[in-house]
Formats: structure tokens, C-alpha cells, sequence
């Protein structure tokens, strides 16, 4: 069992910068493949990052790539989205999830546990 909460949304303008963050209870996180994902409204869910559980891979979905940064530290039991040159299309409610496995799924039904989200707003 993996419970993840978000933290670090908020808003901000186009241009600037947020990092969002991740904290998993229980022991086994260093063993969870971890995801971000955003829902924007009137939309699917769609992925943005994925990391695996060592951290020596990572993919970006393209509408990100160059402008966000997934990371993790199972030291500390979370995982990060740095976010850069955000756009008002970034405009979403961002949720991590975990994934008992060590590859990257851009799927969302390949995830076993899910945050309760952390809403962003980008103004232009």
C-alpha cells in the first residue's frame, strides 16, 4: 500500500516556474516507478513524466520536454516536477502515481496508486 499526496501547485504566470512535489508513505517506494500526470478540464488525463525506480531514467511527454524535470530522492520517500517557462496550456490539476515496476509507462491504468491532485494555473 502506497499513499501519495502532492504538494506545491498553485498560481503563477506564464513564464515562471513551480515545483511540485510527492510524498509517499510506506516502505517500498524505491521500488514503485513513478508518474506524473495532469487532467485539464473537459479533458483526458493525460501523462507528462515518468521516472524509474532507481532514477536513472527518465521521459517527458513532448509538450514538456526541455520545460519540466521529473526527479526523485527514495531517501526521502518522494519524487519532484520541476517546472519551467510554464504556459497557460500547462493549466491542470497535476497528480503523481505509482507503478509496481521498474519502466516507465505513459498509461495511466498501469499505475497502481494515485495522488489526490494539486491544481495549477497558469495566467498569460
Amino acid at each position: 500500500q502506497v499513499l501519495l499526496v502532492e504538494s506545491g501547485g498553485g498560481l503563477v504566470q506564464a513564464g515562471d516556474s513551480l515545483r511540485l512535489s510527492c510524498a509517499a508513505s510506506g516502505r517500498t517506494f524505491s521500488r514503485y516507478a513513478m508518474g506524473w500526470f495532469r487532467q485539464a478540464p473537459g479533458k483526458e488525463r493525460e501523462f507528462v513524466a515518468g521516472i524509474t525506480w532507481s532514477g536513472l531514467k527518465t521521459y517527458n511527454a513532448d509538450s514538456v520536454e526541455g520545460r519540466f524535470t521529473i526527479s526523485r530522492d527514495n531517501a526521502k520517500n518522494t519524487v519532484f516536477l520541476q517546472m519551467d517557462s510554464l504556459k497557460p496550456a500547462d493549466t491542470a490539476v497535476y497528480y503523481c502515481a505509482a507503478g509496481w515496476r521498474d519502466s516507465i509507462s505513459r498509461s495511466s491504468r498501469s499505475y497502481d496508486y494515485w495522488g489526490q491532485g494539486t491544481q495549477v494555473t497558469v495566467s498569460s
